[in-house]
């Protein structure tokens, strides 16, 4: 259980103390994608969903999601995030929203997971928006595909 560090020696969670630790520079980007049928995708790009501008606030969700991410995820710490970006990519011909979020800090710990629920949470609302014409709607292949920083340096997944 050495290698587990949010693992105590009795097996138990813990928060790993970052404390001594200096701060750098930090920037994480995640990527995920949510599929649907044409007729959603072409509803959302057209404004005509009754729920409002699902993309704009599916944003808004995305950033309020990396803002709020050590209240969901247990051993995450909170860290003081310098900013966060959107970006959604509209593919009419996979009938899907690729959705990308990029979190940034300076400090002790990284900000990966903030990203990553950015990009989660940002996916669930055009879910949520969109739910009552398309419930087949798939979320998949959230990932993060880039983190600078910290003393692991630099960490490419595309």
């Amino acid at each position: 259980m050495d290698d587990l560090t949010h693992i105590d020696k009795n097996g138990r969670p813990k928060m790993v103390d970052v404390g001594q630790k200096q701060d750098t520079k930090r920037i994480a980007v995640a990527k995920g994608s949510i599929f649907m049928k044409a007729e959603t995708l072409e509803r959302i790009t057209g404004g005509q969903i009754n729920k409002g501008d699902v993309l704009s606030v599916a944003q808004t969700a995305g950033i309020m999601a990396a803002k709020n991410t050590s209240s969901a995820i247990p051993m995450c710490h909170n860290i003081f995030i310098t900013g966060v970006e959107m970006d959604f990519i509209v593919d009419k011909e996979k009938s899907a929203i690729h959705i990308e979020a990029m979190a940034s800090t300076i400090g002790k710990t990284g900000i990966e997971m903030e990203s990553l629920y950015a990009v989660s949470v940002a996916a669930l609302t055009i879910y949520d928006m969109c739910k009552a014409i398309d419930r087949g709607m798939c979320i998949s292949d959230i990932r993060l595909v880039k983190k600078e920083g910290g003393k692991s340096g630099l960490f490419i997944n595309e």
